[in-house]
Order: structure tokens, then C-alpha cells, then sequence
């Protein structure tokens, strides 16, 4: 078989095949070229995913900052919470620490009874009062209960009222009220000048000018005698130094006779301002010495004869 040169064509070879200009493309490219989109639909596209690209954008913006507005008052609330309860802690701290000194201060010997003040005596000594404490010298004034005060004034049958005042850091004032005389009792016992309430005051060897006889027939304990010691005590000073006698024989009917002879019914111990104000401008518009009698039971029909 003879030899072929390489100048001899080959009769089984293709003619080659010419490239494109620019080079050669690859399969890859080719398949990607063919996926793409062109023209205006691809424009669309890419708007489309920036649109997408800057709302998830928008919303992961939101997203933090909710959560840090959330955070934000979370510190807030708990800041003021804590500053709240830090306020509370420290006003009751300081409650807490003043009470505790005032009552140990209360209660030390700086507060202990040192002095008795005594005012209102005129009948009652006021040294004796002074001395019905001597018992509780010593004592810290806030120990010094109510009820001991009582029991130590309670041996005064003179005093009528009293109010006490601790003045510290060791006097305790006491303020007396005496029983006031509204009449005189003839007793079995003597001639007794007596409050309103039947308790006897001081004896006397005679009726003073300025209280009259009281005459009453059940004695302190009846009702008629209740109702004289109230209608007297009710009547101003200048009026009953007036008076020269009392009586009723009942709680409605007490009358009294006036140094000038006159006599004055007076009814119940109701409405004595009234009563009071009408017997007065009675004696004024007719004098006692021109008038046997003035009667007020009823003030808003007073009667004169």
C-alpha cells in the first residue's frame, strides 16, 4: 500500500469550521445568555428587586428600632421603679429612725418629772396638789397615765375640772377649775355653801350678800335641788348677787325671791339665755320695788303683777 505524503489530502477529514470573531464562547455562557432577560423586562426586574432590597431594608430598620424605643423604656420604667422604691426606702428609714429617738429620748431620765406647775387654785393649796405627786418624781412624763393623774386630784373634792400640759423636759402643768358656790345649804351640819351639783364648798357662819338660800326639801340628791343649782349657775354673777332665796318644789317649778322683795317664777331649767334676757329687760322696763312679781316660765309670754 503505498504511502501517503503529508501533502496528500485525507478523504475522510471535514472541512474545519470557523469561529466566530471575538473568541470563543463558552457553554456556560451561552446557557446564562439564554436565562436572561432582556430589553425592558430586564429594567423591570432589577427595579424590582432594588424595591424589594431597600422595604426589607426599611422594615429590619424598624424592626430595631422598636426594639430599641422597647429597651429604652424597659431602662426607663425600671430606673424610675428603682428611684421610686430608693425614695420609699429612705422616708420610712427616716420615719423609722426619728420614732426611735423620740421614743428613747421620751423615755430617758431627760424626761423624767421634775416639776409640778399648779394654776387656778384660790380655795385649794396649791402646794398640797404639788405633793399629791410626789410619788411619781422621777417618773418619765409619757409613764405618767392618765388615770394616775385622776386618782391624785380625786382626794380634791373643790376642784371641778382640770386639763394637764407636759412642758419639757420635766414639768407637767396642771390647770384647776374650783368649784364654784351657787347657794347655801341649812344643814343639820350648819349653814354649807354648795356648787351647783350639791358639793359642798366651804361652811360658812352666815349667808353671804352674794348667795342666797337655797330651800329645797328632798336635799341635794332630789331633782327639784338639781334643777335650782342649774337655774342659779346659769344666771349671771351680777344677777344672782340679787337673789335672797331659792325654792321649788319640783324640776318645773323653781322661784326665787330678790333682795328687793320681788318674787320670780321661773319654771324648768329650760331656756335660761332666754329666761335670762327676758327678767332682765322686765326689772329694767319695771324696777323690783315697784313689782310683786315677774314671771318667765313661759319667755315668750312673760308676765309681770
Amino acid at each position: 500500500m503505498p504511502k501517503r505524503s503529508s501533502a496528500d489530502p485525507d478523504p475522510n477529514a471535514t472541512e474545519p469550521i470557523a469561529l466566530p470573531v471575538g473568541g470563543p464562547v463558552g457553554t456556560a455562557t451561552k446557557r446564562a445568555a439564554r436565562g436572561r432577560p432582556s430589553g425592558r423586562g430586564a429594567d423591570a426586574a432589577g427595579a424590582s428587586r432594588r424595591d424589594d432590597h431597600a422595604a426589607r431594608r426599611e422594615l429590619a430598620a424598624a424592626e430595631r428600632a422598636r426594639r430599641r424605643y422597647e429597651r429604652q423604656e424597659v431602662r426607663r420604667f425600671t430606673r424610675r421603679s428603682r428611684l421610686r422604691r430608693a425614695t420609699w426606702i429612705t422616708v420610712v428609714s427616716a420615719v423609722v429612725a426619728i420614732g426611735i429617738a423620740a421614743v428613747a429620748v421620751a423615755y430617758s431620765p431627760l424626761m423624767a418629772l421634775r416639776e409640778v406647775r399648779v394654776e387656778g387654785t384660790s380655795r385649794i393649796a396649791a402646794a398640797e396638789v404639788r405633793a399629791a405627786f410626789d410619788d411619781r418624781v422621777g417618773t418619765p412624763l409619757p409613764l405618767i397615765a392618765p388615770d394616775e393623774v385622776q386618782r391624785a386630784l380625786s382626794e380634791f373634792p373643790l376642784i371641778e375640772t382640770y386639763t394637764t400640759e407636759t412642758v419639757p423636759p420635766g414639768t407637767l402643768v396642771v390647770r384647776i377649775v374650783e368649784r364654784t358656790p351657787v347657794g347655801v345649804l341649812d344643814t343639820s351640819s350648819g349653814l354649807m355653801a354648795v356648787d351647783a351639783a350639791g358639793v359642798v364648798v366651804e361652811r360658812v357662819d352666815e349667808v353671804p350678800e352674794a348667795l342666797p338660800l337655797i330651800e329645797v326639801e328632798g336635799g341635794i340628791d332630789d331633782a327639784a335641788f338639781r334643777a335650782a343649782g342649774r337655774v342659779l349657775r346659769s344666771l349671771p354673777a351680777e344677777l344672782r348677787a340679787e337673789v335672797a332665796s331659792v325654792t321649788a318644789e319640783s324640776a318645773d317649778d323653781v322661784r326665787f325671791v330678790l333682795d328687793a322683795g320681788s318674787s320670780v317664777v321661773w319654771g324648768s331649767a329650760e331656756d335660761a339665755a332666754l329666761k335670762t334676757t327676758v327678767l332682765r329687760d322686765l326689772m329694767a322696763a319695771v324696777p323690783p320695788d315697784q313689782v310683786s312679781r315677774y314671771d318667765v316660765s313661759a319667755p315668750l309670754s312673760p308676765v309681770t303683777g
